[in-house]
């Protein structure tokens, strides 16, 4: 099995062996480098995937979009990139090995969590300006993290509220993890990322539509990969099969 850089969290989806086609060998081996915010969703079309294509394993790379494009254009062997932002496949694109057959498959929209009990007091977008408020965001160059600084700059308060900035994550899950653990008054993430198993500890504050960004995610087949028709593949069930999937995880159509 091929192996990634350890800078993303790596996760595997196995299905049992079935045998393959007369025209295909029995077990092909699919990398699918994605970002951190599609973990849950891309696990469930994955496994789907794995289903409707027997002998098939897919194998996730879940992690910022910046560092996974990066580690495809130093060589990572990767066939499928799906990125939170336009940018990171232009990056492949431009400076890397080159992409084919990309699309654009969901959006995403940003929202504001705070801890359960709110400790700052915090009501609403203004309030991550406010004195001693501790805001934790992803980093610059990380989707997440530009998007919620274009959110700040929208509002007026991008000054202010940046000097509350206490740390810049590595990835939009890690800034869950900084609020839910009570070490933030306040965070931006993914509205996809306020899921269930999570609202008894974190409370979401919405952002104005005038002040809110909405994020594009495309997604493409690495061009030189050894599997390009089954990663094809693996892009068109996206497209088709997986925006149910997606909806389901309150993605925004594309």
């Amino acid at each position: 099995m091929r192996r990634l850089a350890p800078l993303a969290t790596a996760a595997t989806l196995v299905l049992a062996a079935c045998g393959g086609t007369d025209t295909e060998p029995a077990d092909r081996e699919l990398t699918v480098s994605a970002a951190a915010s599609l973990t849950a969703a891309f696990t469930d079309i994955g496994a789907a995937f794995e289903r409707q294509n027997p002998g098939v394993t897919v194998t996730f790379n879940f992690g910022p979009s910046d560092g996974l494009a990066t580690q495809i254009d130093q060589g990572a062997p990767v066939d499928v990139f799906a990125s939170a932002s336009p940018a990171w496949i232009d990056s492949v694109e431009n400076d890397g090995p080159g992409v084919t057959g990309r699309a654009d498959f969901a959006r995403n929209e940003m929202a504001i969590i705070v801890p359960a009990g709110n400790p700052a007091g915090i009501q609403d977008l203004n309030g991550l300006a406010n004195p001693g408020v501790k805001l934790v965001l992803a980093a610059e160059g990380v989707p997440a993290g530009d998007y919620a600084r274009q959110v700040l700059e929208h509002a007026g308060i991008a000054d202010a509220a940046l000097a509350n900035v206490v740390s810049n994550e590595e990835d939009v899950a890690t800034v869950m993890t900084k609020v839910l653990s009570g070490d933030a008054d306040a965070g931006i993430v993914y509205a996809t990322d306020v899921t269930p198993e999570v609202t008894a500890r974190i409370t979401p504050i919405a952002i104005p539509d005038r002040d809110n960004v909405i994020a594009t995610y495309p997604i493409a087949v690495i061009r030189g990969s050894e599997q390009a028709d089954l990663a094809q593949r693996f892009v068109d069930f996206v497209l088709h099969e997986g925006q149910r999937t997606l909806g389901e995880y309150r993605f925004l159509s594309p």
